[in-house]
C-alpha cells in the first residue's frame, strides 16, 4: 500500500496488524553517462514494487534528498544533488516523530548509497539514524514522562530487548546489501554490480552504448548483464525480507 494512497481507516488497519512500514531512502548521484542519477534510490523502489505483490507493507513516498557528496564528480551538468547531513538530521527526527505520532511501530528504511560502510556510517544513513533515535527517545518523555524507564513496567526492559520488542526497534535503519550479500555480488559504483542491478530491475535508466572507459569506477559496466542483476535481486528481496517479518518467497 503507498502511504499517500491511504484511507485513514486502512491506516488504523495497518496500525493494528504492526504492518512493516517501508522509507526508500537515496542520492540523486552522478552515476556514469550510461545510468539515471536516481540509482541508488530506484534500487530501493524497484525491490519494494516487488514486495508490495507478495505482502502487506506500507510504502512511504522515497525521500531522494540525502548527501549525495560529490566524491565521484563536481555537480555541475552531471546531475548530483547533495543536501548536508546537517539539514537531514532534523528533518529525519521530525518526520519519524510523525511517523510515531500516527501511531506506527514497525517503521524501517532502506538505503543504497554508501553502504559499504555501513557498519560506521555514512552522512545520509547516520543523519537518518540519529533522528531516529532522538524521535523515539523525545516520542517516550512525551508519552510516558521524564523516569519512564525506571518505572516498574519497565522491569523487562532487557527481555524486551533481547527478543526485539523494546521501543528501540519501532524505527530501524538498513543497508539494500548486506556485508553477506557483497560478498556473493559486484558491489561497486555505476560498474558492473549497478549496471546490472538496473538491467534487472529498472532497464529505463539504462543505456550501455553511453558507458565510458574514461572513469575507473565505469569500465566494469560493459560486463553488465539482466541476468547478474537479477542474482542481486534475488539477494536483496531475500533480505529484505528476513527483516521485514515477511515470508521466504516460494520455491519450485
Amino acid at each position: 500500500m503507498r502511504y499517500e494512497m491511504m484511507l485513514p481507516r486502512q491506516i488504523r488497519t495497518a496500525i493494528a496488524a504492526n504492518t512493516p512500514v517501508v522509507l526508500p531512502l537515496g542520492v540523486l548521484e552522478y552515476h556514469g553517462e550510461h545510468l539515471g542519477v536516481g540509482m541508488d534510490t530506484l534500487a530501493v523502489t524497484r525491490a519494494l514494487d516487488l514486495l508490495e505483490k507478495e505482502a502487506e507493507l506500507v510504502i512511504l513516498p522515497p525521500f531522494y534528498y540525502g548527501a549525495a557528496s560529490y566524491a565521484v564528480e563536481p555537480p555541475e551538468g552531471t546531475g548530483s544533488v547533495q543536501v548536508d547531513s546537517t539539514a537531514l538530521h532534523p528533518f529525519a527526527r521530525e518526520l519519524f516523530t510523525g511517523l510515531l505520532r500516527v501511531g506506527f511501530r514497525n517503521i524501517h528504511a532502506f538505503i543504497h548509497h554508501q553502504t559499504e560502510n555501513f557498519a560506521t556510517g555514512m552522512p545520509t544513513d547516520l543523519a537518518f539514524k540519529f533522528g531516529a533515535r532522538q524521535a523515539i527517545f523525545a516520542f517516550l518523555e512525551k508519552t510516558r514522562g521524564e523516569g519512564w524507564w525506571g518505572d516498574a513496567k519497565m522491569a523487562d526492559y532487557y527481555a524486551q530487548q533481547a527478543g526485539g520488542g523494546d521501543p528501540f526497534n519501532w524505527i530501524k535503519i538498513h543497508p539494500l546489501m548486506t556485508r553477506e550479500t557483497i560478498g556473493q555480488y559486484p558491489f561497486d559504483h555505476a560498474g558492473e554490480g549497478e549496471t546490472s542491478l538496473m538491467l534487472a530491475m529498472c532497464p529505463e535508466a539504462v543505456d550501455m552504448s553511453l558507458i565510458s572507459e574514461e572513469r575507473w569506477y565505469t569500465q566494469s559496466a560493459r560486463e553488465a548483464t539482466a541476468a547478474t542483476g537479477a542474482r542481486g535481486r534475488d539477494l536483496i528481496l531475500a533480505h529484505m525480507r528476513r527483516v521485514l517479518g515477511l515470508p521466504e518467497a516460494a520455491t519450485g
